[in-house]
């Protein structure tokens, strides 16, 4: 008997319903700020900004002020699709002689040779300009409608009553605990008695305090985006690095502007594809889906030779991925990314994945701001020489992965998900079933998949059948994984729809993620 496998239950998520658009998120809560904003008349982006904050403070280890983003924009009445880069960029006073290598592995999510003390992976060495409040802000103020202090005010309502301490806030800081226990202010907050905090059976679950979070928040609502890179709050924020011994500079921050991009757009089948150009995960994700155009079945469940197709097709899009952009990594452990989508009764669609890289980042809360730092700079591959190779006031190669896919010039569908370097398998899979399968939504996300995330060796779902095993190891190797709550072995995605036929939107949210949820306007 094979004892590795122990989820012996067979799980479905509803999806959300309505005529009025649909939020979905990572978190259920966040969802309903979004959704109660597009009640009140807001629009896909008024939404996502609500959404997008709220999250960040009830799964602080995931995203927030400290991190970065990519994100996708389809406004209906122009039936145009915008991008916007939110990338992280590594500090211009950056010294690569500070991350000597010193053998063995990096013990984070990337196989990267070890650096010294793990500089690249926690701690103030570790943090890169962040870009999130910048991109959000930007696209706000250019596609918002409703004003920005009532937007980041359920946020602000939700860093004030604290981090409940439930099973799923235990279970991450406890992942993340060895690392957290090194700096104080984050031990603090996250650590407060010594201890992973635990809710009592019976009792009311107990909230955390999140520093000065709050009024960091409050402080972006009344000042604006910018603030975080040239007003009061960058001061405060570079003030805390250099005590920290970082190399952030406030030229860092005043420097940086998120961008406003074309997207990469690609046909595929009858539909049009939208995704992330240049250093994301937008290139490998059009490569892998030219090499299987016009190769699966249309028969709704996918057959053992199509999830062989999609393998084949990975395999040899990260190759290519491998050798011109330079991302060599290997996810093991969770990440701290998430994503979430949005569509509004116009048909306006926000596709936004937000990260710190790690499980809490740099795992470094600032003590004046109490900011949750990312830790960017473990992107970049510590060896020299190479594509994506550690330097000065550089963009790093991300694995981010939001797509908008429109069809007959009307939005369709749209989907993220957090999970490294296996988002981008499981957004191409998604889109493969509904375009190419014909899938329904709903039958699409609860479809068992798998993983190839460029080490040769594909991950096939448990509840597949021996024959979809026996296609793909022709190829490669495999081996036998679960969906799980956790994004160890399978990426966590989300999306939302229009119904092409009825007009009605709907939201699907990760069904193995207890937390997730969409939410219908």
């Amino acid at each position: 008997m094979d004892t590795n496998f122990y989820q012996n239950w067979h799980v479905r998520k509803p999806m959300a319903r309505g005529s009025n658009g649909v939020v979905a998120s990572h978190h259920r809560a966040a969802a309903e700020a979004g959704a109660a904003v597009l009640s009140a008349g807001g629009n896909a982006i008024d939404a996502a900004v609500a959404t997008s904050f709220a999250v960040s403070v009830v799964e602080p280890w995931m995203s927030g002020v400290g991190g970065c983003g990519f994100m996708m924009v389809y406004l209906a009445k122009e039936n145009k699709v915008r991008c916007f880069n939110g990338g992280v960029v590594s500090p211009k006073a950056l010294d690569v002689n500070n991350y000597p290598l010193v053998g063995g592995e990096s013990g984070d999510l990337f196989a990267w040779p070890g650096v010294l003390e793990d500089r690249n992976v926690h701690g103030y060495h570790s943090i890169a300009t962040p870009g999130y409040v910048d991109t959000i802000g930007l696209a706000w103020e250019r596609y918002g409608s409703k004003d920005w202090p009532g937007l980041l005010a359920p946020a602000i309502e939700l860093a004030e009553r604290g981090l409940p301490a439930n099973w799923a806030t235990s279970l991450n800081i406890a992942s993340a605990a060895p690392d957290i226990v090194k700096y104080p202010t984050t031990e603090s907050i996250y650590l407060p008695t010594g201890f992973v905090p635990m809710a009592t059976g019976g009792k009311d679950i107990p909230h955390l305090p999140l520093g000065n979070l709050a009024r960091t928040l409050k402080r972006l609502a009344e000042a604006g985006r910018r603030d975080l890179y040239e007003g009061q709050l960058a001061e405060l924020i570079i003030a805390d690095i250099k005590a920290g011994g970082g190399s952030l500079s406030a030229n860092d921050l005043a420097s940086y502007k998120a961008l406003e991009i074309d997207p990469l757009s690609f046909r595929h089948g009858d539909a049009m594809v939208h995704g992330a150009p240049g250093l994301s995960a937008g290139p490998t994700l059009k490569d892998s889906m030219s090499k299987f155009a016009g190769k699966i079945s249309r028969t709704g469940e996918p057959s053992a030779s199509d999830y062989e197709a999609w393998a084949t097709a990975m395999q040899q899009a990260y190759v290519t991925r491998f050798a011109t952009m330079g991302d060599v990594d290997e996810s093991r452990d969770p990440t701290s990314t998430t994503h979430l989508t949005v569509i509004d009764g116009e048909g306006n669609i926000v596709c936004f994945t937000q990260t710190l890289l790690s499980a809490f980042g740099s795992k470094v809360v600032l003590p004046e701001t109490g900011i949750l730092m990312n830790n960017g700079i473990f992107w970049f591959d510590p060896r020299p020489g190479l594509p994506n190779s550690l330097g000065a006031g550089k963009r790093p190669l991300s694995n981010m992965c939001p797509v908008i896919v429109t069809a007959d010039d009307k939005p369709w569908f749209a989907l993220g998900g957090s999970g490294g370097r296996k988002i981008m398998s499981a957004v191409m899979q998604i889109s493969s079933m509904m375009i190419d399968c014909g899938m329904d939504f709903e039958s699409a996300f609860h479809q068992p998949r798998i993983d190839y995330s460029g080490d040769d060796k594909a991950a096939v779902d448990t509840r597949l059948g021996e024959d979809v095993e026996a296609a793909i190891a022709k190829h490669m190797s495999t081996r036998r994984e679960e969906q799980t709550i956790l994004p160890n072995n399978f990426a966590k995605p989300n999306g939302v729809m229009r119904d092409r036929k009825t007009g009605e939107f709907l939201g699907a949210a990760d069904v193995m993620n207890p937390v997730a949820g969409a939410v219908a306007g």
